[in-house]
């Protein structure tokens, strides 16, 4: 399995439950692979030079890497926000058999609308800050992540335009946040509600971690599933 980590701030919050997830399909002896993009992570780069493009490509090269590591040509991706994006956007030219995803990010408008108004609230939060930073301080960045105005373009023009559909799509959005998953193509039994919602645009709980055993249990089942 390829693990496609999202961008900023939900790739640190979705860390440990990426090793943790990567710990669990390795004790049941399937292969799994994470990697950072360019310009995220541990890789080289810096966060202004991350585009979605290379993004996708360093997908495929992570893709070839995990076969070439294990001698298996059937590789699963598995991507939480827009690191499920980035697995369906990959399929065709990673030859992923199958993708699963978490709260994929399928209307990259409405998602850089949401990110913005997250930052805008977060240079006014004085329980972080000691008064209001200008708002000219705080631009170009997405909670402490500069952002390149080419990588806000692409995002923002992200569609559910893919090719593949998840064999099982993980849904644990909050009702009052705006779904789109007809637009993925897949039918209901392919759907695994979460609880509790996950507080991905939750401004007061930023610094706290995503963790979900049920994820963990459900993808690792669901892998197993589907090699026997």
């Amino acid at each position: 399995m390829l693990l496609c980590a999202p961008l900023g701030q939900d790739q640190i919050r979705c860390h440990r439950l990426y090793r943790q997830l990567a710990r669990a399909l390795a004790a049941e002896g399937i292969p799994a692979l994470r990697f950072d993009c360019y310009g995220c992570g541990d890789s080289l780069g810096a966060s202004t030079e991350v585009r979605w493009d290379r993004c996708i490509s360093d997908a495929v090269t992570a893709a070839n890497e995990l076969r070439a590591r294990s001698g298996i040509d059937h590789v699963v991706a598995f991507g939480a926000r827009l690191g499920g994006s980035l697995a369906l956007a990959a399929a065709s030219a990673a030859r992923l058999a199958d993708v699963v995803v978490w709260d994929p990010v399928v209307d990259g408008h409405a998602y850089v609308a949401t990110l913005d108004a997250m930052q805008d609230a977060l240079r006014q939060d004085t329980s972080r800050f000691i008064k209001p930073r200008p708002a000219e301080l705080a631009g170009g960045q997405w909670l402490g992540f500069a952002v390149n105005p080419r990588l806000r373009e692409q995002i923002g023009g992200l569609v559910a335009d893919w090719k593949t559909a998840p064999s099982l799509r993980l849904d644990s959005l909050p009702p009052t946040s705006p779904q789109a998953w007809q637009a993925l193509a897949v039918d209901d039994a392919s759907i695994k509600l979460l609880e509790p919602p996950t507080p991905w645009d939750d401004l007061a709980r930023l610094e706290v971690a995503i963790l979900s055993h049920s994820l963990v249990q459900t993808v690792t089942a669901h892998l197993q599933g589907a090699l026997r």
